[in-house]
């Protein structure tokens, strides 16, 4: 027995955590699959104490790869640190990634990940050719768009609640150099913001913003906005980027160091550290991608009590007010931030439970206080279920289960696709009893 979490440190459950070199028979007697913990709250944690979790990340072998095609088959461990280290310097890479590379490609099939590129290549899930699954019933299927469907749709963005995944086919992208042309800029406000990124993710297929989340009123939303591409091979460094090694937090700090103060004063130096003037030029690809991976273990930052991420994605083409009143929202309410991006997102994918949506989406972490934490959650869900938007699963720790079914009018047809593999509800999870009402 050890005692698990995910990346924001709460909760936490007593669990008999395995780590089988061999998937099919590792999930036998498992209620949950896990990979390397990077969900945010309790998506990968067992629905009790005590339950049997498996851990993907000694199966992390590459079972093949076409090097005409690009097509990757691999174990549901192999993580995406690995891919880019192999792939890239040969010409594929992954066609959608998440703000980390510490994540298996198990755990970026069951959250259906998306990128600063949704709004030109969609989700993961776009991209998987197929998944060799065990279901709750034990039987080992091949699950494809024309194999079981239904399963394979529900399983893109289904959080590991439709069956374990085993292995992992997916479509890499061809690319002409290993290195990114990247380009950054200050805006001064909200209106700024949303408008520079509306025309950067016109002309790039990488964007996204970095927002100061203490700024009220006329410098309310404040930030930088990235934008990349791949570089061309004309305008590439010869040799391909080196893997970084990065310095790690050696321990837990202090919580009196995560007030509103040292929030302000982090946000106000990295948005002064830009500059004014546009910035561009080749950039290693981790550099641009995971800036967070700079700093190992980086979530003891904010401390023993942890940290809750809240990400929502906000329909605008209705109302484009609608950003302006959650961030009035979320600065009134004490929602003061490190780390809040927010990016646009393109159409919605396959994924029955997949997150994004045609819209903006807002992403932020609040250090752990409680009914205060809470009480911030409870507020910006209001705004997100009024603008008809929706929350992203893998990053949440907080929200309420009639708050997460009036933003949800999908989860009724997934539920029965799911009751069809799981009439027994075997494979389950912490955030399954919280969020969709299964029996702990």
């Amino acid at each position: 027995m050890s005692r698990i979490m995910g990346w924001g440190r709460y909760p936490s459950v007593e669990a008999d955590e395995r780590f089988p070199e061999d998937l099919e028979a590792g999930t036998a007697d498992a209620v949950l699959s896990r990979g390397l913990g990077r969900s945010y709250g309790d998506a990968s944690l067992p629905s009790s104490e005590g339950q049997t979790v498996s851990n993907s990340a000694f199966a992390d072998r590459v079972l093949g790869f076409d090097p005409e095609s690009g097509v990757l088959r691999a174990e549901a461990g192999f993580t995406l640190f690995d891919l880019n280290r192999i792939f890239p310097p040969q010409g594929w890479a992954t066609p959608v990634s998440p703000g980390t590379q510490f994540v298996t490609l198990g755990g970026m099939v069951a959250s259906d990940v998306h990128g600063k590129n949704h709004h030109v290549k969609g989700c993961f899930g776009e991209h998987v050719r197929a998944l060799r699954m065990r279901v709750a019933d034990g039987r080992i299927l091949e699950v494809s768009e024309t194999s079981e469907p239904d399963l394979f749709r529900a399983t893109l963005g289904g959080m590991g609640l439709t069956g374990h995944i085993l292995e992992v086919e997916v479509q890499l992208e061809e690319i002409p150099s290993p290195w990114i042309w990247g380009e950054s800029e200050q805006v001064r406000d909200l209106d700024e913001l949303l408008s520079t990124l509306r025309v950067s993710s016109a002309e790039w297929p990488f964007t996204m913003s970095w927002v100061d989340s203490m700024k009220r009123g006329g410098r309310m939303g404040r930030g930088i906005v990235s934008r990349g591409r791949w570089a061309e091979a004309h305008e590439a460094p010869v040799e391909p980027p080196r893997p970084k090694r990065a310095p790690s937090v050696p321990f837990d700090l202090p919580g009196w160091l995560l007030g509103s103060w040292s929030i302000a004063l982090f946000n106000t130096f990295w948005f002064h550290k830009h500059g004014r003037k546009t910035k561009r030029g080749i950039v290693h690809p981790w550099d641009f991608t995971y800036p967070l991976d700079a700093i190992g273990s980086w979530n003891r930052i904010y401390g023993r009590r942890g940290f809750a991420q809240y990400q929502c994605v906000l329909p605008v083409e209705g109302d484009p007010s609608t950003v302006r009143r959650f961030f009035e929202v979320m600065t009134k309410s004490g929602g003061a931030s490190f780390l809040t991006v927010v990016k646009d997102c393109g159409a919605e994918g396959k994924g029955m439970l997949s997150f994004p949506r045609p819209g903006i989406s807002i992403a932020l972490d609040l250090p752990m206080h409680g009914d205060r934490t809470q009480a911030v959650t409870d507020a910006l869900n209001e705004i997100v279920i009024a603008a008809g938007g929706r929350i992203y699963l893998t990053k949440d720790a907080l929200t309420r289960l009639e708050d997460f079914r009036r933003m949800e009018p999908r989860l009724d047809a997934w539920n029965a696709v799911r009751r069809k593999w799981d009439p027994q509800g075997a494979i389950r999870s912490a955030m399954s009893v919280r969020l969709f009402g299964d029996e702990s």
